[in-house]
């Protein structure tokens, strides 16, 4: 059985605990705050380049652009994100089961060969995936702790040449997507080849527009701009999901730790009222042993 002076030393130990959780929570909370700025103001211009690529796509032909020009696939590479740090949930292992389900289920016989690649942005999925029979090809690990543009466009630009040189056929995209701070939506997106995304034609009246200059020459400046923020945007979902769900397991682990505190407190009341109570008895007996004596 625990003495005082155990559960006494564990209720410290779980106040100190808590402190910390409570502590990161409110960290998490202002990251995932700012986060979701950023994405609220990514969203509306990814949507509207969508759009136009779906409306240039009626008027070029697609062959004649490596990165909208469907492949047999002989090789394929997937684009990982997860976070650098733990203690977030199954923020982690969500994207690390969700992958693995996807390989099997569609590129099995690809990966015993050795063809399915893997790009991992952030530590815990490099780390996850190297210990294992996956090929990783690249890794960016530390990027999340000073996100900006300028990273996401260089990762996007070296998977975009990767595929102009036919080491593998198609890419996609595997990320947690930011609903709220208790939600995120795994999404695996192709990410090259470009797929246009339809309209729902009921919405939307075909149009037909005058391209000045030609459709083929705005389709060329159009689509590294359209990838670059297609991989950007990915990356702020990731990180506002991650913020929201390291603040969701905070709070639970403030709410375990305030539960047990509340427990080994009960613990230490009865450990302590049965040492006064032995005391007492201790002394009753001797008391009464020295009268009887007397």
């Amino acid at each position: 059985m625990a003495t005082l002076r155990d559960i006494k030393r564990r209720i410290a130990g779980v106040k100190s605990t808590q402190k910390i959780t409570k502590a990161m929570k409110m960290v998490a909370t202002a990251k995932m705050r700012r986060a979701k700025e950023n994405i609220m103001q990514a969203r509306p211009y990814a949507k509207k380049m969508a759009e136009m690529l779906q409306d240039l796509s009626s008027v070029i032909d697609p062959a004649q652009f490596p990165e909208l020009a469907p492949r047999e696939i002989n090789a394929v590479a997937i684009v990982v994100v997860t976070a650098d740090r733990g203690m977030c949930g199954a923020f982690n292992s969500n994207i690390f089961k969700a992958v693995t389900a996807h390989i099997e289920a569609n590129y099995r016989e690809l990966n015993a060969q050795g063809n399915v690649k893997l790009i991992c942005v952030g530590k815990k999925g490099a780390e996850y995936f190297s210990k294992r029979a996956f090929t990783v090809i690249a890794r960016h690990v530390g990027i999340f702790q000073g996100l900006n543009f300028g990273t996401a466009r260089a990762i996007a630009q070296d998977v975009v040449a990767g595929f102009t040189k036919g080491d593998y056929d198609r890419v996609e995209i595997v990320y947690n997507e930011f609903k709220n701070a208790a939600q995120q939506k795994l999404v695996v997106d192709q990410f090259l080849p470009v797929i246009p995304q339809e309209k729902n034609q009921a919405s939307h009246k075909k149009i037909d527009y005058i391209y000045e200059p030609t459709g083929d020459q705005i389709i060329q400046a159009l689509v590294p701009k359209h990838l670059n923020f297609q991989l950007w945007r990915a990356l702020l979902e990731s990180n506002a999901s991650e913020q929201g769900a390291r603040m969701t397991a905070m709070e639970n682990a403030s709410t375990n730790a305030r539960d047990l505190i509340r427990v080994l407190e009960l613990n230490y009341n009865k450990a302590r009222q049965a040492a006064i109570t032995k005391e007492l008895l201790e002394i009753v007996s001797g008391a009464e042993a020295l009268r009887q004596a007397s």
